[in-house]
């Protein structure tokens, strides 16, 4: 009897550990009808001006994707949104890893969206996750911009070519605007490469750096400091402070070398410390005077379109070349004349000269 009694129990128990399925059938329906509604451009678009943050997110998602599908739609996305585009600050910052990007960015940020400003954080980032010094990182550092509502942060694909992630980033940078973001902050991480992309799609560059002027200078490339519109020193708190003032007198030394700017700016250096939020309010009061000058000399709408042009051609290169290496034809030629030229059969300009014609004549 009671071994009957026992086999029920056990029995509704089972019941019991059914029902859940019900529950995931409905979770699947509903990511189903989400993943539905995600293709339609339209929908994402409308969304996407009604100041969707995850509309927002489901686009930039499709502008870094590889899929020539979602390329097509990417495109129509941004032609939906560019008349909504264009008025806002863009703002670029780098400087070499350890310089307190994050907290900087945090702090500035946290200033921005007190003063009534919706602020969106891009990346641009071609070096892998796994090595540090990405904003993936970044994201769990920026904890109080995370979670507030008027701040958007964006890790941008790792991995990619670094005009890949660029273009990537100028297109985000218009689905930000057309979000509603009027400051757009483009963090790049180290000093490389990454700068001269980051300059050709911001209004203003700040370049971050620390005390202990000296040697900094010597680490420093002369064309990031050329494209410099101000040049801040950051962890200038405690016994840094001295420090701080000192590298001040050098950089503003150094910067007198530069040629004349065509804005008319003459570049600012400033102190700063991200932690104890001191001297954040003044780099953003530098920024709005540079924005009133070059507004008012019209060098401001001037740039813009150069850069206009400048992405207008950067992606006819890119297309160009992403067509051509991803060629059949031409990976095979590529891989047999690779070999050649190793084994001196052949010089790498008739080598070179050999698949070029081949392919001008497809």
């Amino acid at each position: 009897m009671s071994s009957t009694h026992h086999n029920q129990s056990a029995l509704k128990e089972n019941e019991g550990i059914e029902q859940p399925k019900s529950t995931n059938e409905l979770a699947i329906k509903k990511l189903q009808e989400r993943r539905r509604k995600k293709l339609d451009s339209q929908e994402l678009i409308k969304k996407i001006i009604a100041q969707d943050k995850v509309a927002l997110s489901q686009a930039i998602t499709l502008v870094e994707s590889l899929n020539v599908q979602h390329h097509k739609q990417a495109e129509e996305i941004i032609q939906g949104c560019l008349p909504y585009a264009n008025n806002s600050i863009r703002i670029g910052i780098t400087g070499v890893p350890g310089v307190g990007k994050s907290t900087f960015i945090e702090s500035f940020g946290k200033l921005l969206t007190s003063l009534g400003k919706k602020v969106a954080v891009l990346a641009i980032d071609p070096s892998s996750s796994v090595t540090g010094g990405s904003i993936l990182g970044d994201k769990t550092r920026m904890e109080e911009l995370v979670k507030d509502e008027n701040a958007y942060i964006r890790p941008s694909a790792s991995g990619d070519s670094l005009g890949g992630v660029a273009r990537k980033t100028r297109e985000s940078i218009i689905l930000c605007e057309a979000c509603g973001f009027d400051t757009i902050l483009v963090e790049t991480v180290g000093v490389g490469q990454s700068e001269t992309a980051v300059h050709s799609m911001v209004d203003f560059f700040l370049l971050l750096n620390l005390a202990g002027a000296g040697d900094e200078l010597q680490g420093i490339k002369r064309g990031i400091m050329e494209m410099a519109d101000a040049v801040v020193i950051n962890k200038a708190d405690g016994q840094n402070q001295k420090k701080a003032q000192q590298a001040k007198l050098e950089y503003n030394r150094a910067l007198h070398l530069f040629p004349k700017k065509t804005s008319d700016w003459t570049p600012k250096v400033t102190t700063c410390s991200a932690l104890h939020h001191t001297g954040i309010k003044e780099i953003w009061e530098l920024i709005i005077n540079y924005i009133a000058l070059t507004t008012e000399n019209q060098y401001f709408y001037a740039r813009r379109k150069e850069q206009n042009q400048y992405w207008l051609m950067e992606t006819i290169n890119e297309n160009i070349l992403m067509r051509f290496y991803n060629n059949p034809t031409i990976k095979l030629l590529i891989t047999t004349n690779k070999k050649a030229v190793q084994n001196n059969e052949l010089s790498p300009f008739a080598a070179a000269q050999l698949i070029l014609k081949t392919y001008f004549k497809e």
